[in-house]
């Protein structure tokens, strides 16, 4: 979390350099090709049985980190987040078993109206929308990671998939790259790439393994406090006290949407 939400913060200069996607093509690129190089994937062994997972995950991939990367360009990265993680809480509260578990996302979308604070007047309803896309992505993203992960050892699942990626963040990212490549940004871009895609999504694959897409849902609670943190420290964006309140309700409605983690043996 805390190398996602780092690497959102330090890639607004680039954002504005060569657009949200293509600053989203060019993370990915680079990413694709270290996890190729690293794994280097299998391609002849795969079965057509695979392809739907692995497309999806990959296009899902792509389009997420597009729509995610537009929106800090439009509103706060805390707010954005928060927005954002209503995704993955959605999916701790449809696996939890419990009608109750749907309270949490409802608890949530308060703190994000505080967030958002739409009696001021000034809602960025772009950059709000995107968000929104943006949770929605990641919410498949995480039970589409946990698909892969089961199929595939070690990060063959991550080499296959992120190049797929890459390829469809560059249907729009290569267009509104193009002419600004210089060397620095090149090299701006191969940096920001470790911090993401490379380790969170190689974490984020070994952590679905152990844990439960609930419990994975749930730990999550802890990004949009990370995200508002570094916004202020990276971006020097001071949240407002009923904003520091929306997050307290996010975070507190993450924590307690699911307790159970353990994941039953794979199938």
């Amino acid at each position: 979390m805390l190398s996602v939400q780092l690497g959102a913060a330090l890639s607004v200069d680039l954002i504005s350099t060569i657009g949200a996607a293509g600053t989203a093509w060019l993370r990915l690129t680079f990413g694709a090709l270290i996890f190729v190089a690293i794994v280097r994937p299998p391609v002849r062994s795969l079965r057509r049985r695979d392809l739907p997972g692995l497309l999806g995950l990959g296009i899902t991939t792509g389009l997420q980190t597009v729509t995610f990367l537009a929106a800090i360009e439009r509103i706060p990265l805390g707010t954005c987040v928060a927005i954002e993680f209503l995704g993955p809480l959605t999916v701790a509260a449809a696996r939890s078993r419990h009608v109750r578990g749907f309270i949490w996302p409802a608890v949530a979308l308060v703190g994000v109206i505080g967030l958002t604070e739409p009696w001021q007047g000034s809602v960025d309803a772009v950059g709000i929308g995107l968000a929104l896309i943006s949770a929605v992505g990641w919410g498949v993203y995480i039970v589409l990671t946990q698909h892969v992960g089961d199929r595939f050892e070690g990060l063959t699942g991550l080499s296959l998939t992120v190049p797929i990626a890459a390829a469809t963040a560059g249907i729009i990212g290569i267009p509104q790259a193009a002419g600004h490549l210089t060397v620095n940004v090149l090299a701006v871009g191969a940096g920001l790439a470790l911090l993401l895609p490379v380790l969170p999504y190689a974490f984020e694959l070994l952590a679905l393994r152990r844990l439960t897409t609930a419990a994975f849902g749930t730990l999550m609670a802890v990004e949009p406090a990370i995200g508002l943190l570094l916004g202020l420290i990276v971006l020097h964006q001071r949240p407002s006290l009923i904003q520091l309140l929306g997050i307290v309700l996010v975070v507190a409605a993450g924590a307690a949407a699911q307790r159970g983690g353990r994941r039953g043996q794979l199938t």
